[in-house]
């Protein structure tokens, strides 16, 4: 069957919308192609492969709005969708901020090809991926007292995306990704320890190699044998670069438009304060190549740009998409994200934090005695405070050497504290979409033994 051309299909959700009665509309059609493969024991233990294609359409009738999706392109959906949600949109409460952009602050060029978000080599057949899990999976078994392979996957995935508007926008782009995983166990029973590895690109050449990536995940899990509860008290904790981007997610979200909207933000007082330790820049760049986070406009049709979100330490602005920008009394910054069964919400693209002088190695030496976080598990974040929680496991610290893994402890602080202490390594992977270096805290409460 012939692909359809999502452009066009675009346009006939816009037209069915205006027939059906709403005065302002826009439609977002993704077509999507993936296919995964897992291997255990040195067999296949599954492989999938599927196509599909969604549609969403979003109506406005005067400053009320409805959205609706599907996954059928025949005429009789897209009109019977139309009429849905116009019909949806007229029982829906007034928004005086819902609405479409001006037709003056809509993208109007980009360069897809400079941006790299898709690889133009052919998909990968089931039996190349099989292979690949195979490799990472051997090359764990490797290691030595690894016991078992909990699993190793391989996958690839490609969607076209198209966005329209009744004001004039019409867009689209490609983006495929490639990943693989691998899961060691070392031990068993109450003394099994497990522990992972992987990689996903855009573009299978800078992927990883299988045999990389099970080793790693070999190697990691046997450093987690023999695991305890560390010591009770006060002491420095390292995020290792593997898990240090969750700290800086804290911060994105709480800078998130639709949080300070709400008034349930740490945040909320802090623009044009200091968050970061003097000197710290957080830039989100949505133009960077080969990047997942990296997009050519925005969801509601706005140019996305590079922008300093934390200047020397200090608090810029928030994430906006053209609602909360409205409610704010601010201008959009082109941060709106969607799928097709829900309209736009803010949302980050690409953010890179500023490197420190030191290496991992230097804060590890220079903390004394404390812990390097590897893994966490829950959270319990005050939106309102900024209290922090969570479970972690990792390795003791003492006397600036690495001594024994531990595990089954809380660390627990507050997020306006923690950010405006930390000192950042040097070890961050440029090619992520949030580039975040390990990052040391000089004092957190540890509850363990």
């Amino acid at each position: 069957m012939t692909p359809p051309d999502l452009s066009t299909l675009s346009q006939r959700l816009l037209q069915a919308a205006k027939s059906a009665g709403a005065d302002a509309a826009d439609a977002i059609a993704v077509q999507g192609t993936s296919l995964s493969v897992d291997v255990r024991s040195g067999s296949l233990e599954q492989a999938e492969r599927s196509e599909s294609i969604d549609i969403g359409l979003r109506v406005f009738v005067g400053q009320k709005q409805a959205n609706v999706s599907a996954s059928d392109i025949s005429d009789r959906t897209i009109e019977e969708m139309a009429m849905r949600a116009v019909a949806m949109a007229g029982e829906a409460p007034e928004d005086p901020f819902a609405g479409l952009a001006e037709p003056s602050q809509l993208a109007t060029d980009w360069d897809i090809e400079a941006l790299e978000l898709s690889d133009a080599s052919p998909e990968p057949a089931a039996e190349d991926l099989q292979s690949d899990a195979l490799a990472a999976e051997a090359a764990a078994m490797d290691v030595q007292n690894i016991s078992q392979v909990e699993q190793a996957s391989a996958g690839y995935g490609a969607r076209n995306i198209w966005l329209a508007a009744s004001n004039g926008f019409s867009g689209g782009y490609r983006r495929t990704d490639r990943a693989l995983s691998c899961v060691a166990i070392a031990g068993s029973g109450t003394n099994m320890e497990r522990d992972y590895s992987g990689d996903s690109r855009i573009f299978q050449s800078d992927l990883r190699s299988a045999e990389a990536i099970g080793t790693e995940a070999g190697m990691r899990t046997i450093d987690r044998i023999g695991a305890r509860k560390p010591p009770t008290g006060t002491y420095p904790v390292l995020f290792d670069e593997r898990i240090s981007s969750s700290l800086i997610g804290h911060l994105l979200a709480a800078a998130n438009g639709s949080n300070i909207a709400r008034g349930s933000s740490w945040l909320r007082e802090k623009l044009g304060q200091p968050v970061l330790p003097e000197g710290l820049n957080l830039v989100e760049d949505p133009h960077r190549p080969r990047t997942s986070g990296t997009r050519p406009f925005d969801a509601e049709g706005l140019p996305t740009h590079r922008r300093t979100i934390v200047k020397n330490g200090v608090l810029t602005g928030w994430t906006l998409d053209l609602s909360t920008a409205r409610k704010l009394g601010m201008a959009p910054t082109g941060n709106a994200a969607r799928g097709t069964s829900a309209p736009p919400s803010p949302s980050n693209w690409n953010v890179t934090l500023d490197a420190g002088t030191a290496t991992r190695d230097d804060l590890i030496r220079d903390m004394g005695t404390g812990l390097l976080v590897t893994s966490m598990i829950g959270s319990t974040i005050n939106p309102n405070t900024g209290d922090y929680s969570r479970g972690a496991a990792g390795m003791w610290i003492e006397n600036g050497e690495i001594t024994y893994p531990v595990n089954e402890c809380t660390i627990a602080g507050n997020l306006i504290e923690m950010l405006r202490q930390m000192t950042p390594a040097n070890d961050a992977r440029t090619h992520l979409s949030r580039v975040v270096p390990s990052l040391l805290i000089p004092s957190m409460t540890l509850a363990g033994s």
